[in-house]
């Protein structure tokens, strides 16, 4: 019962805007550049130093991420479509505005922006394997004949992925740290604004998103919010209770947590609607919709977790003395 009400899905067509994409990309680079200001060049020395926490994050999201979401959609039995684009998510790298929630939630900002960078070159090969390996499990295990012509390989263009990250993380992240050791006296002046801003800037794509298909979402929001809300629940409890068996510090903990529970669905759309994978005449409607709404779903969940957490004070003594140097270089000149 639950399938067949799910595949009114399938004949669904979202709009796409590659513009959109776009003016969220430069706002990207703009808040890249905010929580740049907050960052200090040794925070990633440590990083370096000590991989623990890297390679817990990297394990959570290419590993234990698409592997749970396998046994969730086998516990709870979509259509192949749905069943699909939940997979194909999963497989997805952590969102670029993970820098920015981990940040609002006193995570470790410097950890983020170097999982985000790591995790975005690694879906050149780790995204078109998960999506193919755990897609083709699916498939078998329940003798799903008609998913298998959704399992198209996945072409992801390294040569893009690298000017992506370059272009949203490197070229901002630099001016950032540039602008607050030429400038700190004005640093701590706009680095309020510019947070406040951030906020609005994510606020308004929400809502101009919603816009664009609120007559789709409206229309069968009742069939796929539960899904997406227990997916990215799955995904946000994975990345915390991974770092919190590998005992990372708490700023870690959230950090991981919220780059396994904040997926890059816009790759996921990207992919989708690429008519060289997927032919434009296949009705993909299901996997579509999954992947839109988990692009809305994560910023509110993010936002209300980051909230959560910024009023909740860091306790481990290592994660105090972390904290208090992101400021030093600003607040001690």
């Amino acid at each position: 019962m639950f399938e067949d009400s799910l595949q009114v899905l399938d004949h669904v067509r979202l709009h796409f805007s590659p513009a959109g994409i776009l003016a969220l990309n430069i706002a990207l680079a703009f808040i890249m550049f905010g929580i740049a200001l907050d960052i200090h060049v040794s925070d990633f020395r440590k990083i370096i130093t000590r991989p623990k926490s890297t390679l817990t994050g990297m394990v959570s999201q290419f590993l234990l991420l698409p592997a749970l979401t396998y046994l969730l959609v086998l516990f709870l039995r979509p259509t192949p479509t749905v069943a699909l684009g939940m997979i194909l998510v999963a497989s997805c790298p952590g969102g670029n505005i993970s820098n920015f929630i981990s940040s609002l939630a006193k995570g470790n900002t410097t950890l983020s922006i170097g999982l985000s960078a790591i995790a975005t070159l690694a879906a050149t090969f780790m995204t078109p394997l998960n999506f193919a390996f755990w897609g083709s499990l699916y498939t078998h295990f329940y003798n799903r004949h008609d998913a298998e012509a959704l399992l198209r390989p996945l072409h992801i263009d390294s040569g893009q992925m690298f000017q992506t990250v370059f272009i949203l993380l490197g070229i901002p992240l630099v001016l950032g740290l540039i602008f607050a050791r030429r400038f700190p006296r004005l640093t701590v002046k706009i680095r309020g604004p510019i947070r406040k801003l951030s906020v609005g800037i994510f606020i308004a794509f929400v809502v101009i998103a919603l816009a664009k298909n609120f007559e789709f979402f409206i229309q069968f929001i009742h069939l796929i919010f539960i899904i997406v809300l227990i997916h990215n629940a799955l995904a946000l409890v994975t990345g915390y209770s991974a770092s919190s068996l590998m005992k990372l510090p708490q700023t870690d903990r959230r950090t991981i947590a919220i780059e396994t529970g904040i997926q890059n669905s816009g790759l996921g759309l990207a992919l989708i609607f690429n008519p060289k994978i997927f032919p434009p005449d296949m009705e993909l409607g299901g996997m579509a919709i999954i992947a839109a709404w988990w692009g809305i779903w994560h910023i509110v969940s993010g936002l209300s977790l980051s909230w959560f957490w910024s009023r909740n004070p860091v306790t481990d003594e290592s994660d105090k003395e972390q904290v208090a140097n992101v400021h030093s270089h600003v607040e001690g000149k």
